[in-house]
């Protein structure tokens, strides 16, 4: 392959001031403080979320894998739920969920058996090391945050906190159903 094959890299991303300006050129009515704050607010996401999965990669788990075993965490001692309700809590078809388990259980983070008081019903188990995979991306995610509200005083992050919170609950009550897969919203 030469250079001239390979796929050069993307051009950088306009200043935010210099993007915002070329929407009011070309939609005057837009409002630029508006424009401004959400555009902001989409260019941070995506480059967390970018972070976020290589820290996940480091210690050899996707962000799929992370929010399974998340979900267990949540619930609490003895980390334990159905497919069916681990799936329901993420948005995910059964068959997806099952893909994820497979995973999980082939690298020991979960265990998968039948409920001894019902044994119909499958339970999936956090597992040590699974809980211990977890705690270790918290650690990193935490330095990564850390690190990138730096700039803001005890007094900022309390008030950022504030506002994006307020955004999620109106976001939230006006689109219940956008927790979930983009093809359930069709």
């Amino acid at each position: 392959m030469t250079a001239a094959d390979r796929p050069s890299d993307p051009p950088p991303e306009l200043d935010l001031d210099e993007q915002i300006a070329i929407y009011q050129r070309e939609y005057p009515e837009v409002d630029a403080q508006v424009e401004k704050v959400v555009t902001a607010l989409g260019r941070l996401n995506r480059r967390m979320h970018v972070a976020y999965a290589r820290q996940l990669a480091a210690v050899g788990i996707s962000n799929a894998e992370w929010e399974v075993l998340k979900a267990l965490l949540v619930v609490g001692d003895p980390y334990r739920l159905g497919p069916g309700e681990l799936a329901k809590r993420l948005g995910l078809t059964p068959a997806a969920m099952t893909h994820r388990i497979d995973r999980l259980v082939a690298g020991g983070l979960v265990t998968r058996d039948r409920d001894e008081a019902n044994r119909v019903r499958v339970i999936v188990e956090l597992t040590d090391e699974g809980r211990g995979k977890w705690l270790e991306t918290m650690r990193m995610a935490s330095a990564f945050e850390e690190d990138l509200l730096q700039d803001l005083s005890p007094d900022e992050r309390t008030h950022l906190g504030g506002i994006l919170q307020r955004l999620l609950r109106r976001v939230e009550a006006s689109q219940p159903d956008a927790g979930g897969r983009l093809e359930d919203l069709a």
